[in-house]
């Protein structure tokens, strides 16, 4: 089976749109030409913004991972195969060998085309939870500090990507504090201030245990709901760092 009609078979809503007239364009580039009146291409880029919201799949986030990964990879003007490795280990463990290696094929292909970042995004944000875009940008704060450092120009991508899916500061900074660390890390991570109260504090890791609960992205597969259990698990350290430091159980 062609990497495009397989990829068309895994994904629902991410072939239509922005991200339907990439991967209409590249893969039909790459394999079997364009595909004649099916992605309404002009240029790599497709003319419809309007969506209905819909159930979104293992396909349509891996999709959306490919996508903006190229983005966030190329953020910093260097392509480091720390970096790659990364991209591939996900795909691998999502998807098996051989669907991940069609699906970096097409990474690959991304990697040297320009996106553009807010049709892509919008797209996203209107089909996707908000749970699935939670752990989509902990997906690229991973990926970014794949190479053991988050620069400057990746926390400055990854702010946009975070403002143009709808996710808010606080929800950006608690994600961020995961990966950058310093003194206030932990009160980030639980959305507080170092001033707040006990009760605050506990209140706002049972709201946090909520939000960020690996249940809520168990639909996009099994290594995308592993890595919602690492986001789960550095809360809960969070949550003891700010206990041990402040005196209470």
């Amino acid at each position: 089976m062609s990497a495009l009609k397989w990829i068309g078979g895994v994904a629902g809503w991410a072939l239509g749109g922005p991200l339907g007239g990439i991967l209409g364009f590249f893969i039909g580039k790459m394999f079997e030409g364009m595909t004649s009146g099916e992605y309404a291409v002009d240029n790599g880029q497709t003319h419809s913004t309007s969506y209905k919201r819909q159930q979104t799949h293992e396909g349509d986030f891996g999709i959306s991972l490919l996508v903006l990964s190229a983005a966030v990879m190329k953020a910093d003007s260097s392509l480091k195969k720390s970096e790659l490795e990364y991209v591939k280990a996900f795909f691998k463990h999502q998807f098996g060998q051989e669907k991940a290696a069609q699906y970096i094929l097409v990474f690959k292909e991304l990697l040297k085309q320009d996106i553009n970042l807010p049709e892509v995004c919008q797209q996203i944000r209107f089909q996707m939870d908000h749970s699935s875009r939670l752990q989509l940008l902990h997906y690229l704060f991973g990926l970014a500090q794949s190479d053991n450092s988050v620069c400057e120009a990746e926390i400055v991508i990854l702010k946009r990507i975070a403002q143009y899916l709808g996710i808010s500061a606080v929800d950006f900074e608690s994600i961020k504090a995961m990966f950058v660390k310093d003194t206030e890390s932990a009160y980030k991570i639980l959305e507080i201030s170092p001033d707040a109260s006990i009760e605050e504090i506990k209140k706002a890791y049972k709201k946090m245990a909520v939000k960020y609960h690996p249940d809520k992205v168990s639909h996009l597969g099994e290594d995308v709901q592993r890595q919602a259990k690492e986001k789960f698990q550095q809360l809960n350290a969070a949550y003891e760092e700010i206990k041990k430091e402040r005196g209470f159980n």
